[in-house]
């Protein structure tokens, strides 16, 4: 009984110095992690990134109409008409359930 009062005395003990310096290090990466989100350089490169994404998929929305035409169904035509029109992220309710 006495080894077993000491293992678990001692894993309480570990768990609670490793919580405390995992949550220490926790803190050190989100600084961090902030710091770069928070570089000009960092954020000039994921707004280019994302731009040259729309971008691609304004081409690829105009390919695949051109190519598929008035074989796709009326709600799939709908969103890739606002797609192409704005040429930016489109909110929908796409992979929801009406019922």
């Amino acid at each position: 009984m006495r080894y077993r009062l000491t293992f678990i005395s001692g894993v309480a003990v570990g768990y609670v110095l490793g919580a405390r310096a995992g949550r220490d290090r926790y803190e050190q990466l989100r600084k961090s992690a902030q710091r770069l989100a928070q570089n000009p350089a960092v954020r000039n490169s994921v707004e280019s990134a994302g731009q040259a994404g729309r971008g691609a998929a304004v081409k690829a929305v105009d390919a695949v109409t051109a190519k598929v035409g008035d074989r796709l169904p009326h709600a799939v035509t709908e969103r890739l008409r606002r797609v192409r029109g704005n040429g930016s992220a489109v909110e929908d309710d796409w992979g929801t359930s009406n019922t």
